[in-house]
């Protein structure tokens, strides 16, 4: 398998996306949860959960797109 290097850096590129977009979803689910009246840890857990949903989405349509690719 002959991978070049832009090759990689755009991997490298999509998994900062990919990261940055599930602390986003986890920290506004955790924020909407607080606002709700949640306390702090169940407003923590929450954002966690959200944040681990959607690396769990973002990560598996990723691993689809680089197959078909």
């Amino acid at each position: 398998m002959n991978t070049s290097y832009i090759h990689l850096m755009l991997l490298a590129l999509l998994l900062a996306v990919v990261a940055l977009f599930c602390m986003l979803v986890g920290a506004a689910a955790g924020l909407l949860a607080r606002i709700d009246g949640a306390t702090y840890a169940t407003a923590l857990l929450r954002g966690a959960v959200a944040f681990a949903g959607s690396a769990t989405l973002s990560l598996a349509l990723l691993t689809f797109v680089l197959a078909v690719l």
